[in-house]
């Protein structure tokens, strides 16, 4: 069976920039020794906006800048660069909370093979909820997963509840 790791949107701005927590900050080490150890395919999504977010839908709801392609907050978090920079991986960029080319992209690696996913990042009730249950519409039948110590949300609150939401929708969470 084919291993698919998906590490959601561990960047600057999300950890310890615009957007970034302390809860955000204290989960890298974890996914660093994740991403390290997982031996299958990865995927990283980048949220990527541009000069004009402001005016966009989502920057008129949350008016921070964050993650303009190209600054340093729209770069992976060192560490999280470090370690995937000793890995085979393929970067999906995505300028909303889930990606819709993510399942293509993994139903192309998997070719005809089984397969389980598992996600790690950013923010669990934002991006990561986004992208599980994007990925979950798209292959009820493959195994999906969640490791909650390699993810945080806006507030723990949050985090728990996108859990629990991810929980009811048949992701495991780890």
């Amino acid at each position: 069976m084919k291993r698919f790791l998906v590490v959601v949107d561990m960047q600057n701005d999300f950890v310890d920039g615009a957007l970034g927590s302390e809860q955000a900050a204290a989960i890298v080490p974890a996914a660093v020794k994740k991403i390290s150890s997982f031996d299958g395919d990865i995927f990283v999504t980048l949220d990527t906006h541009f000069e004009d977010y402001l005016q966009t839908s989502e920057g008129k709801k949350l008016p921070v800048a964050h993650c303009i392609k190209g600054t340093n907050g729209w770069r992976l978090n060192k560490d999280i660069k470090a370690v995937l920079d000793e890995k085979d991986f393929t970067e999906v960029e995505k300028n909303t909370f889930g990606s819709v080319n993510l399942p293509g992209l993994i139903k192309k690696a998997a070719g005809e093979e089984d397969f389980s996913i598992e996600l790690i990042g950013l923010c669990t009730d934002i991006c990561v909820v986004s992208n599980a249950l994007l990925l979950k519409a798209s292959f009820p039948e493959a195994p999906i997963s969640v490791d909650s110590a390699c993810c945080a949300g806006v507030t723990n609150e949050k985090h728990e509840a996108a859990l629990e939401t991810m929980r009811s929708c048949q992701i495991d969470v780890l």
